[in-house]
């Protein structure tokens, strides 16, 4: 199978919201784009997600801003409760003026979408299981588990925490195991019972866990809750999205929360749940022609939200990383331009104290426009070797 034409090819594996982004941006930038999924079709994976104004920077000038506003919830704040009171510990307005773009929550299934009808069907590739990369020359060649194959003149892997382009990169590695699960779960806010939730995304902090609650529709007519609880470590073998919770013991985990929590969790019907693992942060990003974005080389827990967020800034960072340089000086300007930002943004997630009590300086957060920084500064960079 041949991906290219006389434009300079990429194939990017993965078409999650970072590779999908990466294809859009990258097209734009006149690559001949291919992405490589190993599902075997997208589905309506039950989470809500927020679009801080960083990313929404980027959803702006790809066209996707009114779509989404048409349908997702925008909170007023981000609003932080004692877990058991409900007294604010902070209460952080998020106006539109005040970063330069609007605050979203929605179902990650409609943003997925937007950035899916945006790659022409065509360039999409499912079932496509990548299981060998192999350097020639000035091309890199694709091999995936029906036995098809491809060659492009450049790799992204986007395949998220469990990335096989980085195993195939750097060797496999050990996720680093805290002893917390995140629950999760979608419902219709009608099995609230009346129940308002208010104008803004509310998290509850409590003395180990906390709980994220929001709307993910402008209606109001659908729900969305998250949260971080310690559990055992004998069950921290999965980061599957799909693992189905016991909403008992999820209830049972929030006792002596207050009302409003305990009311939520009262009406939800089932829930899902995942390891929260991490990992260290990688020696490099990229390998010859062949490079990561996104959970790939830089996953975080998600406890600022800013996931997605990165991995949508890294596919415009990227693509105007290669329309200056040539593939591998452009991969190292990539990672130069971006491990200093997302290795802060790991540590104070990971760290999980972000706007618990106080407002910290946001404007680097927030106000990141991935379209505007500076790529002019150059930062020493180990030399890439060769894809294994």
């Amino acid at each position: 199978m041949a991906v290219g034409t006389s434009q300079r090819s990429i194939a990017v594996v993965g078409a999650g919201i970072g590779g999908l982004t990466a294809a859009i941006t990258l097209s734009r930038a006149g690559f001949d784009v291919h992405v490589f999924e190993q599902a075997s079709q997208f589905t309506r994976v039950g989470a809500g997600i927020q679009m801080l104004p960083n990313p929404m920077k980027v959803l702006r000038r790809l066209g996707l801003e009114d779509r989404l506003r048409d349908i997702a919830f925008a909170p007023v704040s981000h609003l932080d409760r004692d877990w058991d009171t409900g007294d604010v510990t902070n209460d952080m307005p998020m106006p539109e003026e005040r970063f330069g773009a609007p605050y979203l929550c929605l179902h990650r299934a409609e943003l997925h979408g937007a950035l899916a009808d945006m790659v022409p069907p065509r360039q999409i590739h499912l079932d496509k299981r990548l299981v060998g990369l192999e350097p020639r020359g000035e091309s890199v060649a694709l091999a995936f588990a029906d036995g098809t194959r491809a060659q492009a003149d450049a790799v992204v892997g986007a395949d998220g925490v469990h990335s096989l382009v980085r195993e195939l990169l750097l060797g496999p590695d050990r996720p680093i195991h805290r002893g917390r699960v995140a629950y999760r779960a979608v419902f219709p806010s009608a099995l609230l019972g009346g129940l308002d939730l208010g104008p803004s995304r509310t998290k509850w902090w409590g003395p180990d866990r906390h709980i994220v609650v929001y709307y993910t529709t402008r209606t109001h007519d659908e729900v969305y809750f998250v949260t971080s609880v310690p559990e055992p470590l004998d069950w921290l073998t999965s980061e599957s999205w799909s693992a189905k919770g016991d909403i008992r013991e999820l209830r049972k985990a929030y006792v002596g929360f207050h009302p409003d929590v305990q009311a939520t969790l009262a009406a939800c019907p089932d829930c899902h749940k995942w390891a929260i693992l991490e990992r260290e942060p990688l020696p490099r990003w990229s390998d010859g022609r062949v490079v990561l974005l996104g959970d790939a080389c830089h996953p975080m827990t998600p406890y600022m939200a800013q996931g997605g967020a990165t991995a949508i800034e890294d596919a415009v960072v990227l693509a105007r990383c290669l329309e200056q340089d040539d593939v591998e000086a452009a991969f190292r300007r990539f990672e130069a331009h971006r491990k200093p930002r997302t290795s802060r943004i790991q540590a104070i997630s990971s760290a999980n104290t972000w706007l618990r009590k106080h407002e910290p300086d946001t404007e680097w957060l927030y106000g990141y426009d991935a379209w505007e920084v500076d790529l002019s500064a150059t930062i020493a960079m180990a030399p890439s070797g060769g894809a294994r």
